[in-house]
């Protein structure tokens, strides 16, 4: 259960965390365990010793030692594939070997330890249950202490170095076996410079690597260019936002988007609820202008990252640590505006894109409040299924949805229980200058909806947007790695 848990983490920066990964690495251990349980079945009943079981759990470590050192390297190449494609190749590359070696263990140790045809049915039950305990322990294990605490790569070599130790213990002691001993040493050293070499490869080329720790959801980094100028906040390895240390400004498009299309259609902006905090800098700009900002934040890793390097200050808002809809149904405060910017890697977590969740939104909204989402999507017929869908599921709800895009992909969409009428100017001259001309391009006009025809009214019971917007989040996640690559 722990490498197949760290198998989707490892691929997660690469992949994404859509039901494709999921879905892969779950088959790939099933059918693993199939021909693991087969084959050391067949194995066990020519020779009943156990130096063969043995054998097979070293080399299942000595493969693991490869995928932590290749991962990157496989995964990188499987996004040349379709992602539903690149999802199942890279998980069998890399985790079908050692898992169907480890399912050895349970013939092998049904036909060593079984005396007589009669203790077959209880020699099974006893390992079997013995067996889904450890599965429950290791999923506790890496669920709740192992992935918070300890980066994934240093976590599956501490994993393989556990059962190379047993390995060797057997070779020495009751094995008898010392060329074996000798190869279990050699995994054993294997694994520490892969170690070495992980720990080595982990720095950027020309970027100052800042913070680098797990979380709950996923791999959390901050860098700093060359100059020292910029700072990169990075989500497993993607890019999420990027921010001027001297003018205390974002140099990302979205944080203006998401400010200025709420200044331009609220008639007040008095009171802010927002959904997904990150670093902190939206809810910060709109607590210095002076709006009583509540936000929630899922990801309770990030706030001192953001308070350490990116000038946040959470006393100056309401902050809640939890689920966006969770907080929705337990609030009865009503806002100006309400801001979803949840993102998890390239995409918006799907339930909070749901009428459900855009009902609960408009329950919280004044009679005249407005609803910014930041999203990613193409308008480009075949391909806008996810942007055709939010937008119908908007309208479900709300009186009147506008769109306003940057044209690179990047949409804002805002829905009012009232008709959207302009009521403010925002100043231009406030944007950083790296991304003025796109954030004049959004706050312009809004843009032509999107085709009527394309997708569906999204609810909690059918939401089926990580399969039909797989192509648009594939290419999004590849542009973003390959961006982080370079630095």
């Amino acid at each position: 259960m722990i490498i197949e848990i760290l198998g989707a983490k490892l691929l997660a920066p690469f992949l994404g965390t859509s039901h494709f990964v999921w879905t892969a690495q779950i088959g790939i251990a099933m059918a693993s365990l199939a021909v693991g349980y087969y084959f050391g079945g067949r194995w066990a009943d020519t020779a009943c010793g156990l130096g063969r079981l043995y054998a097979a759990m070293l080399g299942a470590a000595a493969y693991l030692g490869i995928v932590v050192f290749g991962v990157r390297f496989v995964a990188i190449k499987c996004l040349e594939f379709s992602l539903p494609v690149g999802s199942l190749l890279a998980s069998a590359f890399l985790f079908f070997v050692p898992l169907a070696l480890l399912a050895m263990t349970c013939p092998f140790l049904v036909r060593f330890i079984t005396g007589h045809l009669n203790q077959v049915g209880g020699t099974v039950g006893r390992l079997t249950a013995l067996s889904t305990v450890g599965s429950f322990s290791g999923t506790a294990l890496i669920g709740y202490v192992l992935i918070p605490l300890a980066p994934n790569s240093f976590t599956l070599i501490a994993t393989a170095s556990f059962v190379t130790v047993l390995a060797l213990l057997y070779f020495l002691v009751w094995g008898g076996h010392r060329g074996a001993a000798g190869t279990a040493a050699g995994t054993a050293l294997l694994l520490g410079w892969v170690a070495v070499e992980v720990e080595r490869e982990r720095h950027y080329k020309v970027a100052f690597e800042l913070v680098r720790r797990n979380s709950n959801f996923g791999l959390i980094e901050v860098i700093e260019s060359p100059d020292r100028r910029f700072r990169f906040y990075l989500n497993d390895y993607l890019s999420q936002n990027t921010y001027e240390r001297g003018t205390r400004q974002s140099a990302s498009l979205f944080t203006y988007g998401l400010q200025g299309l709420a200044t331009i259609y609220s008639r007040r902006l008095e009171s802010a609820f927002c959904i997904g905090v990150g670093v902190g800098i939206v809810p910060r700009q709109l607590a210095e202008i002076g709006v009583r900002v509540d936000a929630v934040e899922i990801n309770e890793a990030i706030i001192p990252i953001a308070e350490r390097f990116f000038d946040f200050d959470p006393t100056k808002l309401n902050l809640a640590i939890g689920d966006g809809r969770q907080v929705l149904h337990h609030t009865t405060n009503r806002y100006d505006v309400v801001m979803l910017d949840a993102f998890l890697g390239d995409s918006s977590p799907s339930h909070l894109m749901t009428r459900e969740a855009f009902t609960a939104m408009h329950a919280r909204l004044n009679p005249e409040g407005v609803l910014v989402i930041n999203c990613f999507g193409d308008r480009t017929r075949g391909r806008d299924y996810f942007a055709g869908s939010l937008q119908k599921t908007l309208r479900a709800v709300f009186a009147d949805v506008k769109l306003h895009a940057s044209g690179n992909g990047n949409m804002f969409f805002v829905a009012s229980p009232s008709p959207l009428v302009r009521h403010h100017m925002f100043d231009l001259e406030t944007v950083h200058p790296k991304v003025r001309t796109e954030a004049r391009t959004v706050l312009a006009e809004p843009a032509e909806p999107i085709n009527p025809d394309a997708g569906i009214v999204l609810t909690d019971d059918f939401n089926p947007v990580d399969f039909h917007d797989a192509r648009n989040r594939e290419h999004f996640r590849r542009l973003l790695a390959n961006s982080v690559l370079n630095l």
